[in-house]
């Protein structure tokens, strides 16, 4: 049985779409499942950082594509979870250098080697998105509870639509207190706005911040 290809996306930078994504990814492979995290941000990268294997990449998913390396030789395994493994962006290339055929490609065949793989969107509408989503039969919209982010992520949730993908949501950094005071959006009013399925509500978490 062939694995599932899930798109993590934003429509804005800074939401913590990449925690989340490393973090998806973990908890399925503590489940037993084999997970292959992409890092789809070609020219920045930082999956690796968040997932501390940045000392050990050779080849990245530019490689792959292109058909310099294998996929076994582009995927880091995780020093601490056996199942999961990163293969990650180019820091030297723009985004103009994959094809969303050349990554379709790729996608079949990661499906055909993990339980799940997941792509770690950047963030935006431009050709990076793209290719993010090419093979993605599930998308998960990661938002913060603020105007700028919703009206983002609602500028990527009509994309997705557009794809044929049908996205969930997931509100990231809820601060409760705020939310009373009314100085930040509720997951409700959040959801009034995007009106997809919630599948999670993160609250902020100052360790997270200490962590990175």
């Amino acid at each position: 049985m062939e694995g599932k290809v899930i798109v993590v996306t934003s429509g804005k930078g800074g939401v913590g779409k990449t925690t989340a994504t490393s973090s998806i990814g973990a908890a399925l492979a503590l489940e037993g499942k084999r997970v292959a995290i992409v890092d789809m941000d070609i020219g920045l990268r930082n999956l690796d950082v968040v997932m501390g294997l940045e000392n050990r990449i050779v080849f990245n998913i530019v490689d792959v594509v292109q058909g310099r390396c294998k996929i076994s030789q582009a995927a880091i395994r995780d020093r601490r979870i056996e199942n999961l493994f990163l293969i990650p962006a180019s820091q030297s290339d723009n985004k103009d250098v994959l094809t969303t055929s050349g990554v379709e490609r790729v996608a079949k065949q990661l499906k055909k080697e993990f339980d799940y793989v997941i792509m770690d969107s950047p963030a935006g509408i431009e050709k990076g998105f793209e290719n993010s989503i090419v093979g993605a039969s599930e998308a998960v919209v990661i938002c913060t509870p603020d105007v700028s982010a919703v009206r983002d992520a609602d500028r990527i949730i009509g994309l997705l639509y557009s794809k044929g993908l049908t996205p969930r949501l997931v509100v990231n950094r809820i601060e409760p207190d705020r939310v009373e005071r009314g100085e930040m959006l509720s997951y409700e009013d959040v959801l009034e706005v995007l009106s997809i399925d919630l599948i999670g509500l993160v609250p902020m978490d100052e360790q997270v911040l200490i962590s990175s």
